[in-house]
């Protein structure tokens, strides 16, 4: 008994010295001894901080995907590695155009598919011919990666790689160990010959191999090469630094919570803890006092929210008109780097191996709207560090006659993140007003409201772990921009089909009598299981059947669920169409109504 007592009394000094000594910040990962107490737990929580690396990728706030590759040539969203090298052909190739696109918009940080799932590789590899070496492309002496890498050393523009861990044309694919070694290797090839990098990008996308075998991914022995050859940068998603947010829509949390016990698949026993939580990258709540409680240890894990410029990943000339308009990527922006989160936005090059003029110019009607807004801050006096206990609040008067709409604050997350409510009142005619309110701050949390022209703003911090430390606070006005979205610009016949035979599978007489067909595309309904793997065929007389495309399934449709379109090599004449599903994303047999359906036509 006196052996317990000594023991709380100990374990109750050392929350004790660690919630009064800076010294005693905590990086990246606790884990919690047994005999701790929920509220001891939640004290150690608010000391937990990011390592310097983490921190340094935090400020960056806006990143950029580029995903190019074989795709780009062949109008997929997943290629099946069975592509002629030779396709690859950008035939105006200029990564420096990217870079000054991309910096113009506002982005620190640029990420090159260096391979995807058709294990193309962009750089001359050794470990296989499927890559730039074997096309004619620079005649075979080619390397998007050293020329983008070059461009953002110019730039100053930091640089990061993905590298699919699934490899569709790897023979080894599935024969865990052989194909390890040679992931290895290429990643020792990315993080050896290019200079410094900042960010490796994994996903975790597996599935069977040529053998039919499921590979086994060697995930320590990668991140071993990482920290090896790459210290400084962060391994991101499939690694144990920075975290998925959990949708491809660019969206985030409303409570985002860099504190969680969320436990990155690199952990040992990630998979058991994360379900005896109840917890996953998608879900709510990642960061609850509840949560928390409950845990055996929690992580520095910040959130990192994807979504392509367009509809697709990889460039498509359908797309051109679908480019997200500026309202849809200032939403985005509010909705990741304003909910302590950084974004990652994909702008795909088109086949001349340029950013499209379209995205280009988004990109720069971006990066001036997000720069005029936040350039202004209609404060009266600078906000000074604050820090906060539960109830605490600050008052700031407001330049005569100003209007706002928008309010940002920070975290001094050097020091943890703490915030858990918060509210903004404005006076207005002498009374005070609630603009808006939220939960947590982190890094940065911008909120906007109805435009107003308050004499002071009111911040008033409700509940946070220990005491908070606020290190920034603007009040802005953020102005109108165009709304105007732009339809596709295809030929097509989506409706009024002469006659729907069947419905399972899908058999449709298109128009009463055969006509020129050269693809179809597909719409998913967003609140039902969508269609992976398919059979698209066309007949004449609707007995004898023919394939005009040997694709036969829709490419990261679970994640993306967008419209996708398929173009066949050459126009086909027919008067029927038929759809038979072969599988669902969730491994069922969705139904599929025709309205999901259109044909495209020359």
């Amino acid at each position: 008994m006196k052996r317990l007592i000594l023991l709380t009394t100990l374990l109750s000094l050392f929350v004790s010295i660690a919630c009064n000594r800076p010294k005693n910040y905590i990086e990246k990962e606790i884990v919690f001894n047994d005999k701790l107490t929920p509220e001891q737990k939640i004290k150690l929580a608010a000391y937990l901080v990011p390592t310097k690396k983490q921190y340094e990728w935090q400020k960056l706030e806006l990143t950029a995907f580029i995903h190019f590759g074989i795709n780009t040539f062949t109008g997929r969203e997943w290629g099946d590695g069975t592509e002629d090298p030779d396709l690859f052909n950008p035939t105006d190739l200029n990564a420096e155009q990217w870079v000054v696109a991309l910096k113009e918009g506002g982005f620190k940080m640029i990420i090159l598919t260096a391979k995807h799932h058709d294990g193309f590789c962009l750089w001359p590899t050794k470990t296989t011919e499927h890559s730039v070496a074997s096309s004619s492309w620079r005649d075979g002496g080619g390397d998007v990666v050293r020329e983008l890498k070059s461009a953002c050393d110019k730039h100053d523009m930091k640089f990061g790689v993905y590298l699919s861990p699934w490899d569709r044309n790897a023979p080894s694919y599935g024969d865990s160990p052989e194909y390890n070694k040679m992931f290895v290797q290429q990643l020792c090839e990315l993080l050896s010959n290019y200079g410094e990098i900042h960010e490796v990008w994994f996903d975790g996308a597996n599935a069977e191999g040529p053998n039919g075998k499921k590979q086994i991914y060697d995930w320590k022995a990668f991140y071993h090469v990482i920290d090896s050859l790459q210290p400084k940068a962060v391994k991101a998603i499939m690694g144990d630094d920075v975290r998925w947010v959990g949708n491809e829509q660019g969206l985030g949390r409303e409570t985002e919570w860099s504190v969680t016990p969320l436990r990155a698949d690199i952990h040992e026993n990630a998979s058991e803890e994360n379900q005896r939580l109840e917890i996953s990258a998608t879900a709510k709540d990642l960061g609850s006092r509840k949560l928390i409680e409950k845990a055996h240890s929690i992580y520095w894990y910040p959130s990192e929210v994807d979504v392509s410029i367009r509809s697709g990943w990889f460039y498509h000339p359908e797309q051109d008109a679908q480019v997200k308009s500026l309202e849809e990527l200032v939403n985005i922006y509010y909705q990741s780097v304003g909910m302590n989160s950084v974004l990652l936005l994909n702008v795909p090059p088109d086949r001349r191996g340029l950013i499209h003029e379209i995205d280009a110019a988004r990109l720069k009607e971006f990066g001036e709207y997000v720069r005029k807004t936040f350039e202004d801050n209609k404060m009266n006096e600078s906000h000074s560090y604050w820090k906060a206990k539960n109830g605490d609040f600050r008052e700031y008067s407001i330049k005569q006659g100003e209007t706002i709409n928008t309010i940002l604050l920070q975290e001094d997350i050097e020091k943890g993140q703490r915030v858990e409510v918060f509210k903004v009142e404005g006076l207005i005619d002498g009374s005070w007003n609630k603009l808006t309110e939220g939960t947590t701050i982190g890094y940065k949390r911008i909120l906007r409201f109805e435009d107003v022209v308050p004499e002071k703003i009111r911040i008033t911090i409700i509940e946070t772990r220990v005491s908070a430390n606020i290190k920034e606070i603007g009040a802005y006005y953020a102005g109108e921009y165009t709304t105007d979205t732009l339809d596709i610009n295809l030929n097509y016949i989506d409706k009024d089909w002469v006659k729907v035979m069947e419905t399972n599978p899908l058999t449709v007489d298109i128009q009463g009598k055969e006509i020129e067909i050269s693809g179809f595309s597909y719409m998913p309904n967003q609140e039902t299981e969508s269609v992976y793997k398919y059979k698209f065929m066309l007949s004449s007389d609707g007995k004898k059947w023919s394939e005009p495309s040997s694709q036969r399934e829709f490419g990261n449709i679970k994640n993306n669920p967008m419209r996708q379109y398929i173009h066949f090599d050459a126009p086909y004449k027919a008067r029927y169409f038929k759809l038979e599903i072969m599988e669902g994303t969730e491994g069922g047999k969705p139904t599929i109504n025709p309205s999901q359906i259109a044909i495209i036509i020359p």
